[in-house]
């Protein structure tokens, strides 16, 4: 059994308290949510029509070129809609089908593949990174031999928040990136403390090359995105380009969002970020993370990563629904592990130049919930917590602000 070193256990997400993982390879889980059970039964339509609603005034009072949402529950697909356009000079409107970078919400792909490798005993959590990977270096050669892939997959490796990003940001290719890894400063041991990686993390891709044969990318395809039905969802920016509709990325420019063309640098290291999905693709991604579609993601595989693996204080500051609501925040396999003021949540954002994205899942009552948008807007992140209050039966907060855009005009 590998090791897991949260800093403070967290309960199991609620819906799979009642699964055995005792004889499966994972990381050790959590004690069982003891309000499990207790929810009321709730049926999403009316917020989902309401949240339909407030996107159009977001992309309307906000100003933004668009988004695109979508509501699951119970497996299925509640509501998935455009709203805006694809782009701010001709004006194509965004629909379900419409492809944007979904950014960081990639590596709950990452995550969900390798503890598919895992099961299949072709790889493993504990597995030194450099076991696969001989050439692989850090500044104190210590810890590069004792980095795990559970290790880089939660953000343990012991280097600095986002080691090397700017580097990235300047276009330089991965693998230099990689040999350069080495010169920055090791903060604690690996396995030891939080910090959120991309071109540490991104080494899972040269991994799974290393134990399959097979390019990373390729893997998930077929893995993942042919056996879900997810057939718009692509890597890479070429590929981003070749969609039938895709919305082009936006960037703020003389006080107008302007478009302009999806930088390559973040499609570098495609674990961390290199994924392209239309809303659709995301609706059918939240449904089998929930537990529908155990043909091809387990029940225990599941309960994997979706465990806490490593405490993350930095999530419970910033924008002030995190700072009012979260209780606690940890970090599993590519996806976050929240307590929504005192609910579980699993959660992923996203970030690259032009595109936002934001998905959760609120196992309690079996929804889901996925946004998506082209441009580098705040305002459409007010949403999620609009949503997760009224199905958590929360005091309600104006967490959209209209009237704050109002005075911005």
């Amino acid at each position: 059994m590998p090791r897991t070193r949260a800093a403070h256990p967290r309960p199991l997400i609620a819906w799979l308290c009642a699964i055995a993982i005792a004889t499966s390879t994972a990381p050790a889980a959590h004690a069982a949510n003891p309000h499990a059970g207790e929810a009321k039964p709730y049926a999403v339509q009316a917020d989902a029509n309401r949240l339909q609603r407030l996107a159009k005034r977001v992309v309307d009072e906000a100003r933004i070129p668009g988004l695109a949402i979508a509501v699951v529950q119970h497996g299925k697909l509640v509501s998935a809609r455009g709203f805006g356009v694809v782009s701010s000079t001709d004006r194509q409107p965004i629909t379900a089908d419409t492809t944007f970078r979904i950014a960081s919400l990639s590596k709950s792909f990452a995550g969900t593949l390798s503890a598919m490798l895992v099961r299949d005993g072709v790889l493993a959590w504990d597995a030194h990174i450099n076991t696969y990977l001989p050439a692989f270096k850090l500044a104190d050669m210590k810890s590069a031999e004792n980095l795990t892939v559970l290790d880089i997959l939660s953000h343990r490796v012991g280097l600095p928040y986002n080691a090397l990003d700017r580097s990235l940001e300047a276009d330089e290719p991965f693998p230099l990136l990689v040999a350069q890894l080495d010169q920055a400063p090791v903060i604690c041991a690996p396995g030891d403390c939080y910090a959120y990686q991309n071109i540490a993390f991104s080494l899972i891709g040269d991994v799974v090359f290393a134990v399959t044969g097979d390019f990373f990318y390729h893997q998930v395809e077929k893995r993942l995105f042919h056996p879900l039905g997810m057939h718009g969802a692509t890597y890479g920016r070429d590929a981003l380009e070749a969609s039938a509709s895709w919305a082009r990325p936006h960037v703020r420019s003389r006080g107008r969002w302007s478009p302009v063309r999806a930088k390559e640098t973040y499609y570098r290291v495609p674990p961390a970020a290199g994924v392209n999905a239309s809303i659709n693709d995301m609706a059918l991604w939240l449904i089998a993370q929930s537990g529908h579609r155990p043909d091809v993601l387990a029940p225990s595989l599941l309960a994997t990563i979706h465990a806490a693996q490593v405490r993350t204080p930095d999530q419970l500051r910033g924008s002030r629904w995190r700072r009012e609501r979260l209780r606690d925040a940890h970090y599993g396999i590519g996806w976050r592990v929240l307590d929504y003021a005192g609910h579980p949540l699993l959660y992923h954002a996203g970030a690259v130049q032009g595109y936002r994205s934001i998905m959760a899942i609120v196992p309690e009552h079996d929804l889901g919930v996925v946004i998506l948008w082209n441009s580098e807007s705040g305002a459409p992140a007010g949403l999620l917590p609009t949503l997760l209050d009224s199905a958590l039966q929360l005091p309600a907060s104006d967490w959209l602000e209209f009237e704050r855009f109002r005075k911005l005009r």
